[in-house]
């Protein structure tokens, strides 16, 4: 996903085109809650982030400094330690969700790119979790950085050590999906990393910005990509059928995407809420909560980061995700 400021970026994952099924979220059944937790901007607030009643935030990006540099920042313009975002963090977390590091992101440079050993990236790792008091680390890896089988190993290798030093510590990845499943890069990077020992907890997977090809219900992509990823996990990660669903997360983007064809509507979030709560999906995210407001001139075509393109109540999306 996209960096809080500047230009809002996409990923196209395949880009092969694939037929939505039909909805099934509304057969009968008991409806569970299902975990939500929205993106975060980790230095600015936003005013709409508490609206759902989060469970958690994933708080982004923590990313290198530099191209060569082996130091975390957030979002490449602002120090790990700053008082101001430590502040904000910690005033996150007594709102009474747990944190969430989400490192990474389509723009900057991921850690795993900078650090020079696997040992070197488990202490930036470490830092920023430290400095942020978070038991949980997400990894968003998509565009080059899923394909740098290099990075991916050493990463893999310094999540395991990070572990080693602190078994309570939760590991999920967030990678770029299609309708019809992972790409094949992100099945190899969930193969390496438990090949390694690591124990992965969720693997949430972006169910947005797929290609023009795809002028359908963003609803029924969504559900068809988490159908498709759940029987793939069952294979790569050695999941029950139920398991594989406590273990699937979805985030999408809300309101109008810079794919032109992409709108993801309250009505499609509301379905996709229903859909999960039915499976007991491991939890469902947005990008982002400082998008969760009506842009000040009402509907519009251009994505912007500050509000989502479509007629909403502010946090409409986040009350429609959380059920």
């Amino acid at each position: 996903m996209v960096r809080f400021a500047g230009v809002l970026a996409v990923v196209c994952a395949g880009c092969s085109s694939s037929g939505a099924p039909q909805d099934d979220a509304g057969r009968g059944g008991a409806r569970s809650a299902v975990p939500f937790a929205p993106y975060v901007s980790a230095t600015t607030a936003a005013g709409t982030e508490t609206a759902g009643t989060p469970s958690a935030f994933h708080v982004a990006f923590a990313v290198a400094s530099g191209d060569d540099e082996c130091a975390p920042m957030w979002d490449d313009e602002t120090a790990i330690d700053d008082a101001a975002a430590t502040k904000r963090i910690r005033g996150l977390r007594e709102s009474g969700a747990d944190i969430r590091v989400s490192f990474g992101g389509a723009t900057d440079t991921e850690l795993a790119l900078a650090c020079d050993s696997p040992a070197q990236l488990a202490d930036a790792y470490e830092q920023v979790l430290d400095r942020t008091g978070a038991q949980a680390a997400d990894f968003d890896i998509e565009g080059d950085t899923l394909e740098d089988s290099a990075a991916t190993a050493r990463r893999a290798k310094a999540i395991e050590l990070l572990q080693s030093r602190d078994d309570g510590l939760e590991v999920s990845f967030t990678l770029p999906v299609m309708p019809s499943g992972l790409a094949p890069q992100g099945k190899e990077l969930l193969r390496t990393t438990a090949d390694q020992d690591v124990e992965i907890s969720a693997v949430n997977v972006m169910a947005m910005s797929y290609s023009p090809s795809h002028t359908g219900d963003m609803g029924d992509y969504a559900m068809a990509a988490a159908r498709s990823t759940h029987d793939e996990l069952t294979a790569l990660l050695g999941l029950s059928d139920a398991g594989a669903w406590r273990a699937l997360r979805l985030t999408v983007m809300i309101g109008v995407n810079d794919i032109e064809a992409e709108t993801f509507t309250l009505d499609d979030a509301a379905q996709l809420a229903a859909f999960a709560s039915k499976r007991d999906l491991g939890g469902l995210s947005m990008w982002s909560s400082a998008r969760d407001r009506e842009c000040a001139g009402g509907e519009q075509q251009e994505v912007d980061e500050t509000c989502s393109g479509v007629a909403q109540d502010e946090g409409a999306f986040a009350a429609a995700l959380s059920g």
